[in-house]
């Protein structure tokens, strides 16, 4: 009799653990799955099938970095900022070195306008010798720092990225920018110069590259590098500007 109760004890244990449903490792599996077809979704820019996706991903495992950092960037993609930084933050915690949830978060501050937020998160990138790409986040670094209207500060951090990689197109037009800010228009013209001729459908580029003519006094170049502006771009505030402009300059040779 002891041994038939046995039995059934050791029975019952396996219909128990049978109803409690997949293990930790088929969860997992699962969760994989379907965050790895979340990012499929989101290589494509589809936001809305990659969420669908993702949020079953993370019921069934939620402590996935790979996956919190994939939601970040689906509600980045929907503008829910908030929500993506919440998700980059969860990833974050669960992967502390995890770097491109860390560079995603920095992101994201700098989409908020959070300046101090955006460069305390690069300031930790640009301190990891492991890190693979450090000119972009130096080159975000210089972007927050111009945005505070600390030129001297990014035009050191633009010109660290540059060093690293000199033809960084971001690097390179934020550096003309700032040279512009500052009224360096001969250095904004040498930087900016670059990035219209590797890129010349770039409307940023060719609307500062005006400007920094115009501080030069090189008003026909001028002219010609805000009609460019307005053909890229005729609905833009830069375009806006750039009409302006060439009305402002229409019998300046």
């Amino acid at each position: 009799m002891k041994k038939n109760s046995t039995i059934l004890t050791a029975c019952g244990m396996l219909l128990f653990l049978a109803a409690c449903g997949p293990n930790k490792a088929e969860l997992i599996r699962q969760e994989k799955a379907q965050r790895d077809l979340g990012g499929q979704y989101i290589r494509a820019g589809d936001y809305t099938n990659a969420l669908k996706h993702l949020v079953e991903a993370e019921r069934l495992f939620p402590d996935d970095p790979i996956l919190q950092n994939y939601l970040g960037l689906a509600y980045n993609g929907k503008e829910k900022q908030e929500l993506a930084i919440r998700h980059y933050k969860k990833a974050l915690k669960l992967k502390p070195d995890y770097a491109p949830a860390k560079n995603n978060l920095g992101t994201a501050y700098l989409d908020q306008e959070r300046w101090d937020d955006a460069i305390a998160v690069y300031k930790e990138l640009t301190g990891d010798l492991l890190y693979a790409t450090p000119h972009y986040p130096l080159s975000n670094l210089g972007l927050a720092y111009y945005e505070k209207r600390e030129y001297s500060v990014a035009e050191k951090y633009y010109l660290q990225a540059l060093k690293l990689e000199p033809t960084h197109p971001p690097a390179l037009w934020g550096l003309g920018r700032t040279y512009v800010a500052m009224g360096r228009g001969g250095e904004a013209v040498s930087a900016l110069s670059i990035v219209v001729d590797r890129y010349p459908e770039h409307a940023g580029g060719h609307y500062e590259l005006a400007r920094a003519y115009m501080l030069l006094k090189n008003y026909s170049k001028a002219k010609s590098e805000y009609k460019k502006v307005i053909a890229l771009d005729s609905v833009s505030p830069m375009a806006r500007d750039a009409k302006k402009m060439l009305y402002q300059l229409r019998y300046v040779k």
